[in-house]
């Protein structure tokens, strides 16, 4: 089934996707969230393949709150196939992608409108997120390793960067939907990677701002698909390295050889990370041995970009304190 904008309603300026799968434990929250802040022109299109009614009986129980769209998915199924969708049906040139977990600050809509009137022709616009627990606590702020003058990255700067560590939380970025459809979209073949490809490419499309405002919530917990799909190691790494294969050569040559060494590492390192999440304690040490490995001088440009610290202390906290 298909639920149809509401006739009268102007084309709406922000157009958000939510993929949804059994989804019932988080959605509540995750639309009361953008219900909260939000302002007229924001439409919702909501993709549930769930087996169930369950997840569509609590969306149902916001389309007085809220520009919805039901989309009904037929054979298209997964989080990167559904987004790819999505974007194809969006009517709005601006996308936002917010995972069934994830969550808005009640300054997102403000914010986010004022980042593309003061850049309508920017393709991609990123910002920092916070980490969140099962039970909405903030642990901690995910930041971008990038500048914040307000001026567009250089692509090549953005790449250095990036193919150390995806260190963009999907709740933030805000992309416009031309750009998007003219790169192909997400890769469905990386289940892992899918959106740090998809970062890498919307580079190469025009220009790419960094903003500092925190606007969404990106929720760690058990459950995630990143952690339930890291069993699989040797995939997991897999993953990885395509994507720093394919965009290596954008690194300019001089400086090919550390950014490859610095990317190798980072890939060891995640590893190795997912196998002591995975039940391998041992693995921890591969880890810092990998980071020792570096060097003094490599292994700070690489604790810096690749926000190891921001990224792994809040998964610690919330496991020692039984919420992840």
């Amino acid at each position: 089934m298909r639920t149809a904008p509401s006739p009268g309603v102007l084309k709406p300026w922000l157009f958000v996707i939510l993929p949804v799968y059994r989804g019932e434990e988080w959605l509540d929250r995750t639309l009361s969230s953008i219900a909260i802040g939000a302002c007229p022109g924001i439409e919702i299109i909501v993709i549930d393949s769930s087996p169930d009614e369950k997840s569509m009986a609590i969306v149902r129980r916001f389309e007085e709150r809220l520009e919805l769209r039901i989309i009904d998915p037929g054979a298209t199924d997964g989080c990167m196939p559904k987004m790819n969708l999505g974007v194809e049906l969006a009517s709005a040139e601006h996308i936002s992608w917010l995972c069934q977990d994830d969550v808005w600050f009640p300054n997102r809509a403000t914010t986010v409108r004022n980042w593309i009137a003061e850049n309508p022709n920017t393709v991609l616009h990123l910002a920092p997120s916070a980490i969140i627990d099962r039970n909405d606590r903030r642990l901690g702020i995910w930041r971008c390793p990038l500048k914040k003058d307000r001026r567009p990255l250089d692509p090549s700067y953005l790449a250095e960067r990036l193919l150390v560590q995806n260190f963009i939380a999907v709740p933030s970025p805000i992309v416009q939907r031309e750009a998007w459809l003219a790169c192909g979209g997400l890769d469905t073949t990386l289940w892992y990677t899918g959106d740090w490809d998809l970062w890498l490419k919307l580079s190469r499309m025009g220009d790419v701002m960094y903003h500092n405002e925190v606007t969404a919530g990106f929720r760690v917990h058990g459950a995630s698909a990143t952690v339930t799909g890291s069993h699989n190691l040797a995939d997991f790494a897999e993953q990885q390295r395509r994507v720093v294969n394919k965009y290596i050569e954008a690194i300019p040559a001089a400086r090919r050889p550390r950014m490859r060494r610095l990317s190798d590492a980072s890939i060891s390192i995640n590893t190795a990370l997912a196998a002591g999440a995975n039940g391998k304690p041992g693995a921890i040490f591969d880890a810092m041995r990998a980071i020792a490995a570096l060097g003094p001088i490599n292994a700070a440009r690489y604790l810096h970009r690749s926000r190891l610290t921001e990224r792994f202390l809040p998964r610690l906290r919330a496991k020692l304190a039984g919420t992840l």
